[in-house]
């Protein structure tokens, strides 16, 4: 059965594609970042709390080099098959070698809908991670130059809203613990999956709305947004076998590797790379690659976590 919070998806994407009046109140969409960010933050920081710190510092590197390998292939791919200038290849390779959190949210959910386990560093993964693509893609778009203001632009990058919120709550997290979580948790647990449905309807009227920019840009755009989660997702469980995450965190592992940003990214590229054109690589992230996992990836790379960790001796 089709998990619930993908049906309200689809019924914010329907009512977008039919042009229905439906519309969430302004801020509504900020607020929910805002809950879903603090409660994976707190998650993640309960389980680090449980654990030692020192055996993550490898897997921190391995992840920072997977985000670095798939920004590389993404713009190879997009400058070399698809043509693309520089500026718009490396803004979309960006994309795709960061993460989205609500991807990752959803993943989450489907794991915890299905009582399996995952190991609690994900959420500092999914913070990590958003970072090297967009240095990397600002490299492979214009070079080290004078004219680039690296200082505002660590400043977005380290100190931006989604990371900011991540790193406050699993500090907050890691210095309450389990027990010091308990007052809090009927708000920041048991709500998750409603706020994230809520969240899921806005995210399919944003998708609806790329509908018409999908169209323009042809086949090409299409297939790479498609492509491109399951060569990440590949990538992402190859690094997850060499961590020796579980089958819970290999398939989360794949779904943040095969995910793509539409927040911090879009944000980073604006300031840096300012001749990228937005409504190329959101096309793609928004119409394309996000719908996509939620709906077929999520379960297609737990299916494959199953077959690996079933083959391994």
């Amino acid at each position: 059965m089709i998990d619930v919070v993908v049906l309200f998806f689809l019924f914010g994407l329907a009512a977008g594609l039919l042009r229905s009046e439906l519309k969430l109140p302004a801020g509504f969409y900020e607020s929910l970042s805002v809950f879903l960010l603090l409660a994976i933050g707190l998650k993640g920081g309960e389980g680090l709390a449980q654990q030692a710190l020192g055996p993550l510092v490898p897997q921190l590197g391995a992840v920072i080099l997977l985000g670095v390998a798939q920004t590389l292939i993404a713009f190879a791919i997009l400058n070399g098959v698809g043509r693309l200038g520089r500026a718009d290849a490396a803004a979309t390779a960006a994309h795709y070698g960061s993460v989205s959190v609500a991807t990752f949210a959803v993943g989450i959910n489907w794991l915890m809908t299905r009582s399996i386990a995952f190991e609690p560093q994900m959420a500092i993964f999914l913070a990590v991670m958003e970072v090297p693509a967009i240095m990397v893609g600002i490299v492979l778009a214009r070079g080290l130059g004078r004219q680039t203001d690296w200082r505002l632009l660590a400043h977005e990058t380290f100190l931006g809203k989604g990371v900011t919120l991540l790193l406050g709550g699993m500090a907050i997290g890691w210095a309450a613990g389990p027990e010091g979580l308990a007052p809090i948790k009927g708000l920041f647990y048991d709500l998750f999956k409603g706020v994230l449905a809520l969240f899921l309807l806005e995210m399919g009227l944003i998708v609806s709305r790329q509908a018409g920019e999908l169209r323009r840009r042809g086949v090409f755009i299409v297939a790479f947004g498609l492509f491109m989660p399951l060569l990440s997702a590949v990538l992402g469980l190859g690094c997850g076998m060499a961590l020796g995450l579980s089958v819970g965190g290999l398939t989360l592992l794949a779904t943040l590797a095969a995910s793509a940003s539409y927040i911090a990214v879009p944000a980073a590229m604006r300031l840096a790379v300012p001749q990228a054109n937005p409504a190329l690589s959101l096309g793609a992230v928004l119409g394309v690659t996000f719908p996509f996992n939620i709906m077929v990836g999520i379960p297609l790379y737990h299916w494959l976590a199953l077959q690996l960790v079933g083959v391994t001796p």
